[in-house]
């Protein structure tokens, strides 16, 4: 049987305070668990949420923390805030795609474990995939 050692992480301050870095706050469905979800687009895997847009926010503010402390903590460097919404082609933030049934089976099955919905858990996979890519 081996232990699992957990690593403390000292909170570092930010280069960038987290104004400075736009955010986009979602509204997620009743199936999804309601509320609001917080995302970063120039910190790729940086994401909260929680009942309302305000509570969101500091959730927010918490993960930004956790994320630019943790990642320095790897030796990684923090992109610069660069996100301006004006420069975006014109998205909605939804899109729409077909997955084999095995896969969306799949899918499902690992949101019921994780008791996350199926939208959450494709979009912190997303987000966790454009972080790798961005490293």
């Amino acid at each position: 049987m081996t232990s699992a050692t957990i690593k403390s992480i000292e909170s570092v301050q930010p280069t960038y305070p987290f104004e400075a870095y736009s955010h986009v706050i979602s509204p997620l469905s009743q199936p999804e668990g309601g509320g609001f979800l917080i995302t970063f687009p120039d910190l790729p895997g940086c994401m909260s949420d929680g009942a309302t847009e305000i509570e969101a926010i500091a959730n927010g503010r918490d993960a930004f923390l956790a994320w630019i402390s943790a990642r320095l903590d790897a030796g990684k460097e923090i992109p610069q805030p660069s996100y301006r919404p004006d420069s975006l082609p014109d998205v909605s933030g939804r899109f729409v795609t077909r997955l084999p049934k095995s896969v969306h089976a799949k899918l499902a099955e690992r949101a019921k474990a994780e008791g996350v919905s199926l939208n959450t858990l494709v979009l912190t996979f997303v987000a966790e995939g454009l972080g790798r890519r961005a490293a």
